[in-house]
């Protein structure tokens, strides 16, 4: 990682830019041995991104680059990308938060066309979903990768026509296992889309769609889809692990064959070594014989030489018998001659000796070596008779063992064969089955929505047919009300204009009475106290007219608690059209529950409806009293008399 650090720094001096000092710590820091370049929520700028643009084709020292929040610009992103499609050590990228465009798009799928090496890819918070052409790009690079395993897409705005070419491009994509859609904007057909591709698509075993507005229906149909892929890539480890025990067990069958057969070649090399010793002791045997030739034909020799030693003392016995006979002359020299011929036929003698035990010793070590080569060679006819014994057995075994373990090997591809034939029966079964449950489970399903649908609609229909009845009923009775409120502020009128003739009849009295003051003057007290008498009628009426008055804002209020109380019914109406759509299953149980609620209500309005009735009768039977107590009290006083006989 320092070599990476120093190559970053010198590129960014040969370009005249500073290297970044957050880059370089982040370089310099020990978890870069662990495989990992952090360089998250880091403000790459342009130079820094071409420099390690440069650095990162071929083997980088790390395997994870994060890149998240690094407010990289669309060069930038295009730089790093390009540098990443040679890489051959980087397993995991992290791109997210870096609000990729169109060009940024295009060059991610480039890089999923040319790298081989990334494993897992997060694109999260980039909103790759709202550039059409540039989502398209992307989705053909993912069409023709085969190395990733994990994708994430989480946050990107996806729509439903994005949803589409990413189900097609999973249909050709055999090596992603996961795939995170969350927070899109998917909704009904982008959901379809995606499962229908998993019907081609064996290898995708999570597919996360939570937040895309898909119904529950595709959701638990995609859960079925990949619970299915699952199943299958089990039985398929199974099968495979099977047929690596198997290749394994075959392997060691041929390794231990083929020990057996080094051991049988073995066996021929020691019997062809023994073979060979023993055409070397035939060649011996041959050497011997010759070495016998040759001491015999050195006998023969020696015998010759014997027979020729004997002939020459004999011919020189005779020359010195014959030279006896010459002069005394010649005697000393004959002497001289016979004494060198009798020392020669001493060594001569000798010689012969000699060679006589030499002879003998070579006899008894040529008779000790025949011995030798007879004990040899029949132990070693004995040892080939054994070798080839051993190896006619070891030949009939090895044919046997070869021969069973072809009958084992056939026996064994015959059951493998019917295992996977039966596996891939019951698979094809149980597929058949699962897409007969799922028919009759779609079927079941639009029955169940078709009968959803006529029952909502006639939920719906009565819905509506209760509202419009409760809306006639509460505007009727909203009339009533307000025609009884008419009623009762023109009763309260008629009880006002009452009081006010009363009063102008009281005052008219007074001014009559002041006129007639001076015929009056007798009757001033008696008038007083008529006055004071008036005067407490008048207080009491006023207190009944503000009892009345209270009664009335009374009523008021408790016809304003009414309508409150109808808002509230109006409200709970509302909850229960609401509660109706949620519960559309038991809508009519709770629609006999709430017209039994508002039956009653209905009857506690009514009651009310009495009751205020019953009250404003009681106030017009009390104001009617008042008034005839008030007409009678003034027609029974002196001075209404009095103005009666005027």
């Amino acid at each position: 990682m320092e070599q990476f650090g120093r190559e970053y720094a010198r590129l960014c001096a040969a370009v005249g830019a500073a290297p970044q000092e957050a880059v370089l710590r982040r370089l310099r820091e020990p978890n870069g041995a662990r495989g990992r370049l952090d360089l998250a929520a880091q403000s790459l700028s342009l130079q820094t991104c071409s420099a390690l643009g440069r650095l990162l084709p071929g083997a980088a020292p790390f395997a994870a680059l994060a890149l998240g929040d690094c407010g990289l610009s669309e060069e930038g992103v295009r730089l790093l990308l390009h540098g990443l499609c040679s890489n051959t050590t980087v397993k995991s990228l992290d791109l997210k938060g870096n609000n990729l465009r169109t060009m940024g798009a295009e060059a991610l799928g480039k890089l999923l066309r040319e790298n081989k090496s990334i494993r897992s890819l997060t694109l999260e918070w980039n909103s790759l979903g709202m550039w059409e052409e540039g989502f398209s790009f992307f989705c053909q690079g993912l069409r023709a990768n085969n190395f990733l395993r994990r994708l994430d897409l989480r946050n990107n705005q996806i729509n439903h026509q994005g949803a589409e070419e990413l189900a097609m491009a999973l249909t050709q994509n055999t090596s992603l296992q996961e795939l995170d859609l969350r927070w899109n904007n998917i909704g009904l057909l982008g959901g379809r889309a995606l499962l229908n591709c998993l019907h081609s698509n064996k290898t995708l075993k999570r597919l996360e769609l939570a937040g895309n507005n898909v119904p529950g229906d595709i959701l638990k149909a995609v859960e079925q889809a990949l619970n299915h892929n699952q199943d299958r890539e089990a039985i398929l480890s199974e099968a495979q692990n099977q047929m690596n025990i198997l290749s394994k067990e075959v392997l060691s069958l041929k390794d231990e064959k083929n020990k057996q057969f080094m051991d049988f070649v073995d066996a021929v090399d020691k019997h062809k070594e023994e073979k060979a010793r023993s055409e070397k002791l035939q060649m011996t045997e041959a050497a011997l014989a010759l070495s016998e030739q040759k001491v015999h034909n050195l006998g023969e020799l020696l015998n010759a030489m014997k027979q020729e030693q004997n002939c020459v003392a004999e011919c020189h016995f005779r020359e010195l018998q014959q030279q006896k006979q010459e002069g005394a002359d010649r005697e000393g020299r004959l002497l001289h001659d016979l004494s060198a011929a009798s020392e020669k036929n001493l060594l001569l003698r000798n010689q012969v000796d000699e060679l006589e035990r030499k002879c003998k010793v070579q006899q008894d070590q040529l008779f000790q070596v025949k011995q030798d080569l007879t004990n040899t060679t029949a132990e070693l006819k004995l040892r080939a008779v054994e070798a080839e014994e051993r190896l006619e057995t070891e030949k009939r075994r090895f044919k046997q063992s070869l021969e069973d373990m072809e009958s084992l090997r056939v026996k064994e591809v015959d059951r493998m064969t019917q295992h996977m034939e039966a596996s891939e029966r019951s698979m094809h079964n149980r597929i058949q089955r699962l897409e007969a449950i799922r028919i009759s489970l779609e079927e079941e399903l639009s029955q169940v929505k078709a009968a959803a649908l006529t029952e909502r609609g006639q939920a719906e229909e009565e819905l509506i047919k209760v509202r419009s009845q409760a809306r006639l009923e509460e505007q009727q009775r909203l009339e009533h009300l307000k025609e009884k409120l008419r009623l009762m502020t023109e009763s309260r009128d008629e009880a006002q204009n009452c009081c006010l003739k009363q009063k102008e009849m009281v005052a008219e009295a007074q001014a009559k009475a002041k006129q007639l003051s001076l015929y009056a003057d007798g009757l001033r007290r008696r008038l007083d106290e008529l006055q004071q008498d008036l005067d407490s009628k008048e207080e009491e009426k006023v207190t009944e007219l503000n009892k009345v008055k209270v009664e009335l804002q009374e009523q008021i209020g408790h016809l304003e608690a009414e309508r409150a109380a109808q808002d509230g019914l109006r409200e709970k109406i509302a909850a229960l059209e609401r509660q109706l759509k949620a519960l559309s299953s038991n809508h009519r149980e709770a629609l006999l529950d709430k017209e039994g609620e508002i039956s009653l209500l209905l009857e506690k309005l009514r009651m009310k409806e009495a009751e205020i009735s019953r009250v404003r009768e009681e106030e017009a039977q009390r104001a009617s009293f008042l008034q005839n107590a008030i007409m009678a009290y003034v027609q029974g006083s002196p001075l209404g008399t009095h103005s009666s006989r005027k």
